[in-house]
């Protein structure tokens, strides 16, 4: 934001406006106790130059470690217009349309966000987002519970992101949702979909996360029909860069394919930024519309013939539907929706492609490198995207403590959640690391591993 500056003349143009005699007056209804009398460690001004330099050398502090992390939140090369375009004044500060009188140019970017994530998923709609994508996936469980009335049953993969599952957890344990987990197969890493038969009484969803949190490509025909034989809807789970490379879940299974996607929409132009903000995504097929949480825009023509655009749902809100609004989710990430839709305006159909088979190649040659280092392997044989689970001879979070020092972040200790792995870790490769990325990190594991 701009700074703007208050001279004391303008200062006291606006208390004579408004008949205070002071700024202190302003805040007369504190009580004197609460009032804080000054910032005792508050160091000495600093002009814009002095500024600058201090920010500079704790930014240096910080260092540029190598980040090979991914499980959830990925490293991808933004193209500078992305956020030269999003943190314009337009979009920027006027981020959530609540009303129906958002502006022309609001309303298309979000349609234009729809558009684009319906026809990756394969899907009919899609809502302008929610907060993440662990908060979509309970939005999508919720959608089923309502369109499966009585059904109260969900089967969720234990190979789903523990931390989706446990966010789904928390919004749905008090609203009489039993959640089963499916187990997956230590051979494959895969989940193991003939459980379903074990937990399916009076199912309403199962989800299929694709690919699941050891980056392993699931069956997903073969979940999808599952979970449509037992009378289940079927909720995808997944990374939309992937949808890139893989059959969009509008197409899974022998019939109709799945009934809703979620995930979240962090590949396409979100920064790592200390944890977010996220952008969490949910599309449908047209019977479950209604069901859908979320404002969405239409296209549409005005008296004189000319494009407009419109909310044209906004079942979700306290203000529209009350009681009957079928979330209390409170804002659609807009600011996010404006970085994702002009990210994928600008790499197109093509170039989400490149960058998809781009990313599932270095993680390939990362993989085959790794494998030459003695006690190194992947846990799981099958098809992966650009995360891989790899085996190592001793604790992971030992090994990556001292990656760090040699400013790599070698990955994700899986132990911490699925302590019967082992010694594992969760790797990550994108279109952003060179071979010499990748030789500098295996030489790097080489030496942890040595130690």
């Amino acid at each position: 934001m701009s700074f703007i500056p208050h001279t004391a003349a303008d200062v006291g143009a606006m208390l004579c406006e408004i008949g205070a005699e002071s700024i202190e007056a302003l805040f007369d209804e504190i009580p004197a106790g609460l009032r804080c009398a000054g910032l005792e460690r508050l160091p000495a001004a600093m002009n814009e130059a002095e500024v600058t330099r201090l920010m500079q050398s704790r930014a240096r502090a910080d260092g540029l470690a190598l980040n090979f992390i991914g499980a959830g939140a990925y490293e991808h090369h933004i193209p500078a217009a992305v956020w030269q375009i999003a943190g314009r004044g337009e979009f920027y500060t006027s981020y959530t349309p609540y009303q129906a009188e958002a502006s022309q140019g609001t309303l298309q970017l979000l349609y234009e966000f729809q558009s684009m994530m319906a026809s990756l998923t394969g899907m009919d709609a899609s809502n302008a987002s929610v907060y993440d994508g662990a908060s979509a996936a309970a939005e999508a469980i919720l959608m089923a519970v309502r369109a499966k009335r009585g059904a109260r049953r969900v089967l969720i993969p234990a190979a789903l992101h523990p931390l989706y599952r446990r966010t789904v957890r928390s919004i749905v344990a008090a609203q009489g949702i039993e959640l089963v987990e499916l187990p997956w197969e230590a051979a494959s890493g895969t989940t193991n979909w003939k459980a379903i038969a074990a937990g399916a009484q009076e199912a309403a969803a199962v989800v299929v996360a694709q690919p699941n949190f050891f980056g392993v490509i699931e069956d997903a025909d073969a979940a999808t029909d599952r979970a449509h034989e037992i009378g289940a809807l079927a909720i995808a789970a997944c990374n939309p860069l992937a949808l890139a490379l893989l059959a969009p879940p509008g197409r899974w299974g022998s019939g109709a394919g799945a009934d809703i996607c979620c995930g979240d929409a962090q590949p396409f132009g979100i920064p790592l930024s200390g944890g977010g903000p996220y952008l969490g995504y949910l599309t449908c097929k047209q019977p479950l519309l209604r069901q859908l949480p979320g404002r969405i825009v239409g296209r549409t023509v005005d008296l004189d013939g000319k494009t407009g655009y419109t909310l044209t749902l906004q079942a979700r809100e306290q203000h529209i539907r009350r009681a009957k609004a079928t979330s209390n989710i409170c804002t659609n990430q807009g600011l996010m929706t404006a970085a994702a839709t002009i990210h994928l305006a600008l790499v197109g159909a093509e170039g989400l492609h490149r960058i998809a088979a781009a990313s599932h190649a270095r993680t390939r040659e990362l993989c085959a490198r790794l494998a030459a280092i003695p006690g190194v392997r992947p846990l799981f044989p099958g098809p992966f995207f650009h995360e891989r689970a790899i085996g190592l001879p001793r604790p992971a979070a030992g090994v990556l403590e001292r990656m760090v020092r040699n400013g790599i972040l070698g990955g994700h200790d899986l132990s911490q959640d699925y302590p019967e792995l082992g010694h594992a870790l969760l790797v990550c490769a994108t279109e952003t690391k060179t071979g010499a990325d990748l030789d500098r990190y295996a030489e790097a594991l080489a030496e942890a591993l040595s130690c």
